[in-house]
């Protein structure tokens, strides 16, 4: 079993996931903690799970941002049929990932079968995942499927990756080891089963309920907290403030509110209310306003750096890239 150090370690100048880092991911299945148990996975609550997260970017930058965008896609484990999704997350090494984008197009066939065509961008974890998730076009027969207001049906897949070519071209700057590439099918051929609906759930854990845009937010906001706290602990081998010692402060004081906040939701979804839209708007402006905070803070440290935080091969530069590479995410982003 792999310390949080050794895998700090281990990632330190990394390009791609070490395999026995891989290989501990897979046995502690930390890509499942959103699965259900039911279907074999860790089924964390939402303020265990935000935990691990946090924990895990606080290692390393590409290591969270990996495990929270594919455990994220594991997610939608909820949304499959529960026989297909029982068969596959009995193994250890399933993990999801994909493109939210619409890049193809899916020809339903007369025995139910689906032919795939189309590329897509980005999917993080691409060389690690078991499954890529994505979103096409239908077509019956190579006719296009339109809904009651004539616009075309988008429905969602999972394609194993041996069917996949994966186009290796993440060119930033920062986020060097999620394995963030495109990918391709050509004239694919899956199951009828292989796909899911977004707004269909086969559970019924508090999880399930949770809006998934509250979910987004507070999965990722995490990754910059962690990601923050990480730089300003680097930041401290070479400098020590009353100013950077406030920061890490403030950042362990933010996540505690994320975990309040991710408190609040569950206890209102275990007495069977709903998460109104206004709680969802609080909860996002609140995330738009801690990661502008945490830009600032972390450009005022790493001004005062001199030299050695210019330096490509020291931790602090690589800590630097990945936070403002995944601060570009557009979901903090202003309109």
């Amino acid at each position: 079993m792999l310390s949080a150090s050794a895998l700090r370690i281990a990632m330190q100048g990394a390009t791609a996931i070490p395999e026995e880092v891989i290989a501990h991911i897979y046995k502690q299945r930390w890509l499942q903690i959103w699965v259900p148990q039911s279907y074999d996975g860790l089924g964390c609550d939402f303020k265990t799970g935000l935990t691990h997260l946090y924990e895990w970017a606080k290692m390393d930058g590409s290591l969270g941002w990996m495990l929270t965008l594919c455990s994220g896609a594991n997610y939608f484990a909820r949304n499959m049929l529960p026989e297909t999704a029982k068969e596959l997350f009995a193994k250890e090494n399933t993990c999801f990932g994909g493109s939210g984008m619409v890049g193809g197009t899916a020809d339903e066939q007369e025995n139910g079968t689906y032919v795939l065509d189309g590329l897509w961008h980005y999917a993080t974890g691409a060389p690690y995942l078991s499954h890529f998730t994505l979103n096409a076009r239908l077509l019956k027969q190579g006719k296009p499927c339109l809904d009651a207001e004539g616009n075309p049906c988008i429905r969602s897949f999972i394609v194993e990756q041996s069917k996949v070519k994966i186009i290796p071209n993440w060119k930033s700057m920062g986020m060097k080891a999620t394995g963030t590439f495109s990918f391709e099918v050509n004239q694919v051929v899956i199951p009828a089963d292989y796909y899911f609906e977004y707004d269909t759930f086969y559970t019924d854990d508090v999880v399930t309920k949770i809006p998934f845009r509250v979910f987004a937010d507070l999965t990722l906001l995490v990754n910059y907290l962690g990601i923050a706290y990480h730089f300003m602990e680097e930041a401290a081998v070479l400098l020590s403030t009353a100013t950077l010692r406030a920061y890490q402060a403030n950042i362990t004081t933010t996540f505690e509110t994320v975990v309040e906040y991710a408190k609040q939701l569950e206890d209102t979804l275990v007495k069977s209310a709903t998460i109104t839209m206004a709680k969802q708007e609080e909860i996002h402006a609140f995330g738009v306003q801690i990661v502008e905070q945490l830009i600032e803070q972390v450009i005022q440290v790493h001004v005062q750096l001199g030299i050695k935080g210019t330096q490509v091969d020291q931790p602090i530069h690589q800590i630097f890239c990945d936070f403002f590479t995944a601060t570009q995410h557009a979901n903090f982003r202003a309109e």
